[in-house]
């Protein structure tokens, strides 16, 4: 059974900096591309920010491009998310989720990001 176990999060002023963490359990980690989505209130969960296997290719929302940063340490079976210059637009509940072909099978709990203005 996978595991996605996320952490980081919280609240931040507008322009501040968060990193958020998941940590997976199982042996597949290091062959599966990984992502990031984020659900506002009232909005569907969208899609922010990806990572095939070796970590050699990334994928960003153009909303969060030049902002956010997503990477992956294999042998932590850890992928991250540094979000830098935020904006209270960017407030949203985060999940994690690891990819399988053209779907993501597994999530995280989800953690929420608040910007303040």
């Amino acid at each position: 059974q996978v595991q996605l176990v996320q952490s980081g999060g919280g609240l931040v002023q507008t322009g501040g900096s968060l990193r958020l963490s998941c940590a997976a359990s199982g042996r597949s980690f290091s062959t599966k591309a990984m992502g990031w989505f984020r659900q506002a209130p009232g909005k569907e969960r969208e899609f922010v920010a990806a990572i095939n296997w070796s970590g050699s290719s990334t994928y960003y929302a153009d909303s969060v491009k030049g902002r956010f940063t997503i990477s992956r340490d294999n042998a932590k079976n850890t992928v991250y998310l540094q979000m830098n210059s935020l904006k209270p637009e960017d407030t949203a509940v985060y999940y994690c989720g690891r990819g399988t072909g053209d779907e993501y099978d597994y999530w995280g709990q989800g953690t929420q990001v608040t910007v303040s203005s």
